[in-house]
């Protein structure tokens, strides 16, 4: 009776074993020690295009193309003397060959089974072909998002050298403006005409403030969106590529802004548009707000460091003229300062006057040009391969002035530079 028993559990389980290979979606493929075909479920026959009875019996080989056909059986019988495993247990892709000699790609597992009196070996057989096309569609996608990248910023590179050379004519007839009223202060005449000649200069200056934001306009929106469009892609061997353009491309368009938001300051402070409106407000909130809103701009590694004041402290300032001073020096700190610096802010009313330091351990201004550095369109000679315009700086100084306060800085090369805002407060 237990003989029985045993028999019908036997015939059970080979009958749900079978029903499982059978009714498999991945192919499953049994040999012997010689590679010959002992059991091929559906899926597998469909995979190659064969019917089952064309591959029982049959070499495994078959299924192969070359260098691998030749080799098959090499393979199992080092196998079988050394017990070395290359592919037994292990995972791998492989090329399938079809009825009609056509090759596909598939993922291979093998397994050795150990039965009584001998060996066999047992495949389990994943089609390949329907992922390798979805990842060389990816492969083209990203390769067509890169050119495109790549042509806008061409596009960018061009408008920036249009602007670039409309500075540089600006800056020559600036010069040439200071001569000629050297020249010609002599006789009223010529005054005249050195007056007409800053007036020119002022409508040429329009004329590029104007030109600055049309031209810059387009390129900003096909940047940005390509930037949006590239991180979208989440295919995990695209993201260091994908992060290197999105940075390059977000980092020319702060630049860009920056540089337009300067010519647009400057313009209406010669035009005398900008008046100081003072208003009541909570300095170490404005000054958290200030450091919230320059985040984005730190280097790897930077840190912004805010020592002074208390949570209560009230003051009376153009709040709006104040920040823009601090964004500034803040920016500037961040620019000329090489990643992973500290960037300190040092905040205190004394005597009645708000006294702000901002300190950074960047670059450094020689010594020679230090006597030039808020003069309009000035840029040191170790700082011409960073982006600016030249203008931060005097912006901030009248700016500082229109507050009835004054300005002034200590820098050494290598070490960097601190400045120091001093703004009275009303009584």
């Amino acid at each position: 009776m237990d003989w029985i028993i045993a028999h019908q559990q036997d015939s059970e389980a080979a009958l749900r074993l079978e029903a499982i290979i059978k009714t498999a979606t991945d192919g499953i493929i049994i040999i012997d020690a010689r590679g010959i075909i002992e059991l091929v479920n559906e899926a597998a026959a469909r995979l190659f295009a064969y019917s089952e009875e064309e591959l029982l019996g049959q070499n495994i080989s078959m299924l192969m193309p070359n260098p691998h056909r030749d080799a098959h059986d090499v393979y199992i019988q080092n196998y079988l003397q050394t017990g070395l495993r290359k592919i037994i247990g292990i995972g791998r892709e492989v090329l399938g060959l079809r009825k009609d000699q056509s090759t596909f790609p598939l993922r291979l597992s093998i397994s050795e089974v150990r039965l009584p009196e001998r060996i066999v070996f047992t495949g389990i057989l994943h089609d390949l072909t329907a992922e390798k096309a979805a990842e060389a569609r990816i492969v083209e996608l990203n390769q067509h998002l890169e050119e495109e990248v790549n042509r806008r910023t061409e596009e960018l590179a061009t408008t920036i050298n249009k602007l670039l050379n409309t500075n540089n004519q600006l800056e020559f007839e600036i010069q040439e403006r200071k001569v000629a009223e050297a020249t010609l202060r002599k006789n009223e005449q010529e005054l005249r005409k050195a007056i007409e000649k800053e007036r020119e200069l002022n409508t040429l200056k329009s004329r590029f403030v104007s030109m600055a934001s049309h031209e810059f306009r387009t390129p900003l929106s096909t940047i940005l969106s390509s930037a949006d469009l590239l991180e979208m892609y989440s295919s995990e061997e695209q993201q260091e590529k994908r992060l290197r353009h999105t940075t390059r491309i977000k980092s020319a368009v702060n630049n860009l802004i920056s540089i337009l938001n300067d010519f647009l300051s400057l313009s209406k402070l010669e035009e005398g548009k900008i008046e100081v409106t003072p208003v009541e407000f909570n300095l170490e909130e404005f000054c958290d707000e200030v450091m919230d809103d320059v985040q984005a701009l730190l280097k790897p590694g930077q840190i912004l460091q805010h020592h002074g004041l208390s949570a209560d402290t009230l003051i009376t300032l153009d709040k709006k003229m104040l920040k823009n001073v601090f964004i500034n020096l803040f920016s500037n700190a961040i620019k000329y300062s090489e990643p992973g610096k500290s960037i300190d802010c040092y905040v205190a009313i004394e005597n009645n006057e708000l006294n702000i330091s901002i300190q950074d351990h960047g670059i450094g201004i020689p010594e020679e040009e230090q006597q030039h550095l808020f003069t309009r369109f000035f840029r040191a000679h170790n700082a011409e391969n960073i982006p600016g315009t030249g203008l931060g700086l005097n912006i901030v100084k009248r700016y500082v002035e229109l507050m009835n306060g004054r300005i002034h800085f200590e820098s050494t090369m290598g070490e960097g530079t601190t400045f120091h805002v001093h703004i009275p407060l009303p009584s």
